[in-house]
């Protein structure tokens, strides 16, 4: 049972919908038997939460509900993992695969979580490092030639196995999250996010045969860069800023050992979210 609610908002809250539409369901959030709690770094304030320090904060929440986006929650997701706070998403922006509790639902979902009737799914991510470097990602970690439609050539590796050496813009390693974020852009499938799998997903090859597979997340990965466009690759995860990376650099892909704790609605259902989300055009009769 949460007591504790930690929130978390976008950046920018500039649009005055978004501002009484978040005033309005942290009002209905306070009315529960429960304290609410944001960081003082944050712009945003409500007279039924209270400030605390990034330290006080982390010690005193034991749920974080982010208000805004998919991308809102990848950055909570990154500040708070190492704490391991479950997360709880409500859809301010977009699409929403990740934040999937929508505002109109909001007071009755919010309720139902607070009476114990939620399921917390832990979502793996993916790790990089080369080179005393290390970052990861929720969604994804990109390699690429960091120049529009020029190629990079590079040869990947599987526990010990050479796969390819090919040329291509680059290569995206997504987990199950990421397959319906940028992997899913690039043409790679839908990965169900209960399957521990990523999928590689070569940039616009050069060779027409080259296609996306999907391994383990046990196994270990290793790209060896060789040549490309410009002095250094690019690297990046969920989206950040690049990282260079010279060429003639290993970059080792694993498994993060930290989760995100995902916390959803019991009735959650992902094959609704792709319905919804991609515009699928099953019709699906209520009996």
């Amino acid at each position: 049972m949460f007591k504790n609610i930690g929130i978390f908002v976008k950046k920018k809250i500039s649009q005055d919908f978004e501002d009484s539409t978040l005033d309005t369901m942290l009002d209905t959030l306070s009315k529960n038997d429960i304290s609410l709690f944001i960081e003082n770094s944050f712009d945003y304030k409500h007279p039924n939460v209270n400030l605390l320090n990034h330290e006080d904060f982390i010690r005193k929440v034991d749920l974080i509900v982010v208000f805004g986006g998919d991308g809102t929650l990848l950055n909570a997701a990154r500040k708070y993992l190492d704490y391991e706070i479950p997360v709880l998403g409500v859809n301010m922006g977009n699409v929403g695969f990740l934040t999937d509790i929508k505002v109109n639902d909001f007071d009755k979902v919010i309720k139902d979580i607070l009476k114990g009737n939620f399921k917390i799914e832990e979502r793996n991510l993916v790790s990089a490092q080369f080179k005393g470097n290390h970052l990861y990602g929720l969604n994804e970690v990109v390699i690429h030639s960091g120049s529009y439609a020029q190629l990079m050539r590079y040869k990947l590796n599987v526990n010990g196995k050479d796969v390819y050496e090919q040329r291509s813009d680059g290569i995206i390693i997504a987990t199950p999250t990421g397959s319906t974020a940028y992997a899913l852009s690039a043409g790679g499938p839908i990965i169900h996010p209960s399957l521990d799998v990523w999928t590689i997903l070569p940039m616009l090859p050069q060779s027409i045969s080259s296609r996306p597979f999907v391994i383990s997340s046990e196994e270990n990965v290793e790209m060896e860069l060789f040549d490309g466009p410009n002095k250094n690759a690019k690297i990046c995860a969920d989206g950040q800023d690049d990282i260079d990376v010279p060429y003639g650099v290993k970059i080792s892909i694993s498994k993060m050992e930290k989760t995100l704790k995902l916390v959803h609605p019991k009735d959650n259902d992902f094959f609704e979210a792709c319905r919804e989300k991609l515009g699928w055009s099953l019709s699906i009769s209520k009996k």
